[in-house]
């Protein structure tokens, strides 16, 4: 697959940005930390390459650039209180080699107890601004992020990403598969319903939660990129991709027709349940996505063509836009006659 063009956050998208305080003035640009001017590869405690490299900075900027990293740290999680910067310190900083938006990765550790967080420094890019948007209006979990220009600081969401998971966590008591099995059927509803692409096992994580009898898993996106972007149907289904074959193929194993059909409606209700709590905020935000160009007129009617198919429907043809097809859908899906993406 090429990469996605970049498309530009526009004027109303960023007034909406502003009213919702996720566009602040950031202490750095992107543009800053692209000045580094030596690399190391990054390896995996096997000694694998992780397609990540370690840089390092001139020693003349290397100070300003660490600390206003410390700051803009302050400003994602802790609402701009600088008092704790003396405690804090970037143990690390890396550069990914495959990313769309070629991100940097931020390791920030507390001096006081030696604990470490991650962040994201990436370009802005519409699609990921809307996909985290929809992730917290309509998700279980939200992800933290601010824009200022071009840059995108996003935080990092904790648990293990998918093809690791699969290699080694998958053989567990038939108990813990079924609810792995399960919370993969609701991610991938989740997906389907508001049109979230690309959901390979390397593009989102696993959350472990330990509970009174076995374990609780959740299924996280971490990269949003392909929201409303891509026209192929079966791009915004994760069961359609190869590397998530592991986790179907036991869903296969431990689960029927009637079982995967009801934890579908349990995650549209949800999601019905958070559109009717956000109304004004999600109302909003369907407009300025229908109004807006995040992708192709060539990939839009191709996505048109096969909702309409998909759900023996017209009611896409109606549709000018990606927004225009994403509202669409999402009224469909509270509606009875929403075609199951899995059965």
């Amino acid at each position: 697959m090429k990469k996605k063009v970049i498309i530009p956050v526009r004027a109303p998208l960023r007034a909406y940005l502003r009213r919702h305080r996720r566009e602040v003035k950031l202490p750095l640009q992107y543009a800053d930390l692209d000045r580094f001017h030596q690399t190391t590869a990054l390896l995996n405690h096997e000694g694998e390459d992780t397609y990540w490299q370690t840089i390092y900075y001139d020693e003349h900027e290397r100070a300003e650039i660490l600390q206003s990293l410390c700051q803009t740290y302050a400003l994602l999680k802790m609402g701009g209180d600088m008092s704790s910067l003396e405690h804090l310190e970037v143990a690390r900083v890396d550069y990914c080699l495959f990313g769309n938006t070629s991100p940097f990765r931020i390791r920030i550790i507390n001096r006081l107890n030696d604990n470490y967080d991650h962040f994201y420094v990436k370009k802005v890019d519409a699609n990921r601004v809307y996909g985290l948007e929809l992730e917290e209006l309509l998700s279980p979990e939200s992800v933290r992020y601010l824009i200022d220009g071009d840059t995108l600081i996003v935080e990092h969401v904790a648990g293990i990403p998918g093809d690791d998971f699969y290699k080694d966590k998958l053989d567990d008591t038939p108990f813990n598969q079924i609810r792995m099995a399960k919370e993969f059927v609701k991610f991938n509803e989740r997906c389907f319903v508001r049109l979230l692409g690309d959901m390979r096992a390397y593009n989102y994580v696993i959350d472990i939660t330990p509970d009174i009898e076995g374990s609780q898993f959740r299924f996280r996106a971490i990269d949003f990129d392909q929201q409303c972007y891509e026209g192929k149907k079966s791009f915004y289904l994760p069961q359609f991709f190869k590397e998530n074959n592991p986790i179907i193929f036991m869903g296969i194993e431990h689960m029927n027709p009637a079982a995967v059909r009801q934890y579908q409606l349990e995650e549209r209700a949800m999601i019905g349940a958070r559109i009717k709590v956000g109304n004004r905020r999600v109302r909003d935000l369907l407009k300025i996505i229908s109004e807006d160009e995040i992708s192709t007129p060539e990939k839009t009617q191709q996505l048109i063509k096969d909702l309409n198919a998909h759900h023996e429907t017209k009611r896409f043809d109606r549709c000018r836009t990606m927004g225009d097809v994403l509202q669409a859908h999402l009224r469909l899906a509270l509606e009875k006659e929403f075609h199951q993406s899995l059965g």
